[in-house]
């Protein structure tokens, strides 16, 4: 079963990742690989070659090294959703415009990639949430614009959730990252719409997004399915009637 469940129940889901919880509760895994195998046999030498450099003092500017970071995960997420995760380094390189030695230092295995990746998604959408507070002409508009967003979040985004299948301790703090971090953004912009008069109080931001994740569950791939049009009519639902 593909569900929410709070992070002490260990299973959770995740946007373009969701994890799968069994029905006796006793399990919670990851869709497919998390190994840590270099991407190829070069990995090692790419390795060898930054601590060369780090060795001979050689340093990026810190604000450019972190523009090349978030250049490098954002063509990552375009090329996993319409490639896959298993996608060449090299489509990766291309559409960041860098060459694949830089995606190699970066990111020394798919996994750190793929961690990467689903890191720096979370994050923006919890940024997204005050931004559209503050641009939007009202709160329950910005509730709507924030809702759309995690539900490009969790549908588009498929071409993680099918890589992510592990029982490795060392990526549990994923499990509840995707809560800690979104969920109190999606309080904030109901407290909003609440306070604003726009829609009734008492709302539960955990209970919306676990809502929110049950219609993008069925999405698949009908074209007759819109997840985006059903998350809208929950959202207007929820209006206090004029």
């Amino acid at each position: 079963m593909y569900r929410f469940v709070k992070p002490a129940g260990r299973g959770v889901v995740a946007g373009f990742l969701i994890w799968h919880h069994e029905e006796n509760g006793t399990s919670s895994r990851f869709w497919t690989i998390w190994d840590s195998v270099p991407f190829s046999k070069r990995g090692q030498r790419e390795k060898d070659a930054v601590n060369e450099d780090a060795g001979r003092g050689v340093r990026p500017k810190r604000a450019d090294a972190r523009r090349n970071k978030e250049t490098l995960l954002n063509a990552a997420a375009a090329i996993f959703v319409t490639s896959g995760v298993e996608a060449p380094i090299r489509d990766i390189a291309a559409r960041a415009g860098v060459g694949t030695a830089t995606i190699y230092r970066h990111f020394p295995t798919r996994a750190d990639l793929i961690i990467a990746v689903y890191r720096h998604q979370v994050e923006a959408l919890a940024q997204a949430g005050p931004a559209f507070l503050a641009a939007g002409a009202t709160p329950h508009a910005a509730l709507g614009r924030w809702i759309d967003l995690f539900v490009d979040f969790l549908v588009t985004k498929q071409g993680l959730a099918a890589v992510l299948q592990s029982d490795d301790p060392c990526f549990d703090p994923l499990h509840s990252y995707f809560l800690e971090r979104l969920e109190p953004v999606c309080a904030q912009l109901l407290d909003a719409a609440a306070g604003s008069g726009e829609i009734r109080s008492g709302p539960d931001a955990y209970e919306l997004m676990r809502g929110v994740g049950g219609l993008c569950a069925g999405a698949g791939n009908s074209p007759r399915y819109d997840a985006r049009r059903l998350a809208q009519l929950l959202i207007a639902g929820l209006r206090r009637p004029q």
